[in-house]
């Protein structure tokens, strides 16, 4: 989610500088960091028609001591996508630290060795994983094409 559909470091601009300090290299950590974030340049359009094309879930890794992580989430999707039955992700987050046990075609991330997401096309047959700011798919003008 972060980092391919929002914008991690835009919620810096966001913070005070002195939670900034307190939270230096742990910034994941910070209350509230992911309700504060930007969406991605394209992002918005780019998930809502592929949520016409294919089966799409939004598949994330929440911060193990940010509790409160997982609710801003869901929250931005919320926000950014629509609360009800009509949007495109209604019920289509998934919260995982194993992205390797889900099933799919393709696995769009920013962080392609991490969380499982290495081990997602290992897992599942034929699928592929789209490494998102890459040399093959920098922005979401070039994950569509």
């Amino acid at each position: 989610m972060d980092g391919v559909i929002c914008d991690f470091d835009s919620a810096f601009g966001y913070l005070d500088p002195g939670v900034l300090d307190r939270y230096r290299g742990q910034e994941d950590q910070i209350p509230g960091m992911f309700s504060l974030m930007d969406p991605i340049p394209g992002a918005i359009e780019a998930v809502a028609e592929l949520t016409t094309l294919f089966d799409t879930y939004v598949l994330s890794t929440v911060p193990w001591a940010n509790t409160s992580g997982a609710s801003q989430k869901i929250e931005w999707i919320q926000c950014h996508f629509g609360a009800d039955k009509d949007s495109p992700l209604w019920k289509r987050v998934i919260l995982s630290h194993h992205k390797h046990l889900n099933r799919g075609d393709f696995l769009i991330d920013d962080r392609p060795h991490r969380n499982g997401a290495a081990r997602f096309a290992e897992t599942n047959i034929g699928a592929t994983t789209l490494h998102f700011g890459g040399l093959d798919f920098p922005d979401w003008a070039a994950v569509l094409d």
